[in-house]
């Protein structure tokens, strides 16, 4: 019997040791980066290390995994995947080259399993389905909020964005136990923190979308921002890449031959969403549809608008269980992506202590890819439900539950800043520089974005 792709990506995950990055540097793209193509590309998707903390992946296992967790009959790929270990192993190129081949028609051609757990759920893809589905208590009106405060609020959530990116970097990719390991107990900063990473650079472009096209932007036109300024993606935003470069426009962008539609990338870029649409979420609900579906779709999508959600709503409340809480009706009812989140309180309620909670999760979550947007919410939800509010302590949990860290921590820290503020120990290594691979964007001050962004606000439609 062949060993599953789930299996082999969570023996890898369970294995990997982390780089200890208090020695090693990161390894990030340069602005003249020249994105991998051919046999490079290949190569590169076999194997590969996380660019901010050396965490070994494979993304032909990966997208094997996300296929079968999508519903999809994926046998016939899965026994392709250990000779295409071995081709790699021992650099046969050309044998590789077929066999990747083989592999990815095997993908396409897979059966969708009946069977699976993702077809009991319901997973509406346009805006008034997705709308109809939300709960009752939807508030369709924005909530007051202080307009006085409102430019420092916008500043501490992108600085607790970048503070929280900035710390989950240096460890994204590796379980808790195997950080834990290494660094014992992490509640601050592994290196000095930099805020280069490949999460923030989707939100600038939205900005640059809405500064171009005002309360008229529609999906079409943030794909093309993509397309004229993002040189290389990861997981779904590479699928949305290769799709957009083939004349495909949202939201087929997004859902065509994309095995990780329902991973982590949407839910990472929520907060600019949010923090357009202060106070009101059915507003940044319907920003982050428009936004998710250039490289998303269905779960992938509420992922975003829930993190859209509880960003807007943080600037109405101020402690994170009545903000999770007020989030909740806004999720999709009858999706997978709500199930996860309701199963996830649950299991909060009969564990009052995190370090019992997450290991319940984890086993729970176990069959999906630390880059996917179930285990990863379940962490977000964790951190902010035990972390009552305290930056470190929140980031601390963070850190136990592992996976995508940098995304997790950047969704929570902007969460936390738009709430609180940011801690000095934490705001004051950050300084007002953030810097990113995108050309004519190398170096922006955290300030003039977070002015940009309140003056930006203005030019979004009613939904």
């Amino acid at each position: 019997m062949h060993k599953h792709a789930w299996e082999m990506e969570r023996e890898l995950r369970e294995s990997a040791v982390p780089v200890d990055r208090r020695n090693e540097d990161s390894q990030w793209y340069e602005p003249d980066f020249e994105p991998p193509y051919g046999d490079a590309l290949i190569d590169l998707f076999w194997f590969s290390r996380v660019p901010g903390s050396s965490a070994p992946e494979v993304p032909y296992v990966s997208m094997v995994q996300a296929k079968g967790n999508l519903g999809y009959d994926v046998s016939a790929a899965e026994r392709l995947l250990p000779e295409g270990l071995a081709l790699h192993k021992d650099g046969k190129v050309d044998d590789l080259r077929a066999l990747t081949a083989a592999l990815m028609a095997a993908l396409h051609k897979a059966p969708l399993d009946l069977e699976s757990e993702y077809h009991r759920f319901e997973h509406p893809e346009d805006w008034t389905g997705i709308q109809a589905a939300m709960g009752d208590g939807v508030v369709d009106t924005p909530f007051e909020v202080d307009l006085a405060n409102l430019p420092e609020r916008v500043y501490y959530g992108w600085l607790g964005q970048l503070a929280g990116g900035s710390f989950g970097t240096a460890i994204e990719g590796y379980t808790g136990a195997q950080i834990k390991q290494v660094y014992g107990r992490v509640d601050g900063y592994i290196t000095e923190p930099e805020t280069l990473n490949d999460d923030v650079v989707y939100e600038l472009v939205l900005l640059d979308a809405i500064e171009k096209h005002g309360r008229a932007v529609t999906s079409g036109d943030v794909a093309l921002e993509w397309v004229r300024q993002v040189p290389f993606g990861w997981s779904a935003e590479w699928v949305a890449l290769r799709n957009l470069n083939l004349g495909l426009t949202p939201p087929e962008s997004g859902a065509w031959q994309n095995p990780y539609h329902d991973w982590i990338g949407g839910q990472m870029r929520g907060m600019i969403c949010g923090m357009l649409a202060p106070g009101w979420p059915m507003a940044a609900a319907r920003l982050a549809m428009l936004d998710g579906v250039v490289s998303h779709a269905k779960n992938g999508v509420y992922g975003e608008i829930f993190a859209a959600v509880l960003t807007a709503l943080a600037f109405v409340y101020d402690e994170p269980r009545a903000l999770i809480n007020a989030a909740q009706p806004y999720l999709q009812q009858g999706s997978q992506y709500a199930d996860v989140v309701r199963s996830t309180l649950a299991v909060f309620n009969q564990n009052p202590d995190p370090e019992t909670c997450w290991p319940v999760l984890e086993k729970r979550f176990m069959q999906y890819n630390w880059i996917h947007a179930y285990p990863n919410i379940a962490a977000d939800l964790l951190a902010l439900w035990f972390g009552e509010g305290n930056f470190t302590r929140t980031m601390a949990l963070l850190a136990l539950a592992g996976n995508d860290i940098d995304c997790n921590a950047g969704l929570v820290g902007n969460i936390l800043g738009v709430m609180n503020g940011v801690p000095a120990d934490w705001a004051d290594p950050i300084g007002d520089l953030l810097e990113t691979y995108l050309k004519g964007k190398e170096q922006l001050s955290i300030r003039m974005l977070s002015e940009e962004t309140v003056r930006l606000m203005g030019l979004l439609q009613r939904p």
